[in-house]
């Protein structure tokens, strides 16, 4: 027992290690993280979740849009590779999805928002 306790104990201090080497990002525009933000889709709000990594958008997920149908939604959702290959959220809307493409592109301006640097 003594021995899996001391590995136990080695495993935790490398992690705390590795949590105190995370990347200073107070030069950043962005924090580094993950942020959520909603806007308005066709069928109400829409909530997504940006991930954020040196200013650089990595990844954007709808988490909720219980208003949207989801054919729509589906579709909206392809503006999701545009903003991230862009960089952007002033990208072209999903045509024939327009109001959930939208919904998007506002719920990510709103967690940049909440993910700028003070």
């Amino acid at each position: 027992l003594q021995n899996r306790s001391d590995k136990m104990n080695g495993e935790a201090e490398n992690a705390d290690q590795a949590d105190s080497e995370e990347t200073d990002d107070s030069d950043n525009v962005y924090k580094n993280g993950t942020f959520e933000g909603s806007g308005t889709g066709y069928g109400g709000t829409i909530t997504v979740q940006v991930t954020l990594e040196d200013d650089t958008i990595t990844a954007v997920s709808v988490v909720s849009a219980p208003g949207e149908d989801s054919a729509y939604l589906s579709q909206g959702e392809n503006v999701i590779n545009s903003v991230i290959s862009e960089q952007s959220t002033d990208v072209d809307t999903i045509s024939g999805a327009t109001f959930s493409s939208t919904g998007i592109l506002e719920a990510v301006n709103d967690a940049l928002s909440k993910a700028e640097n003070a």
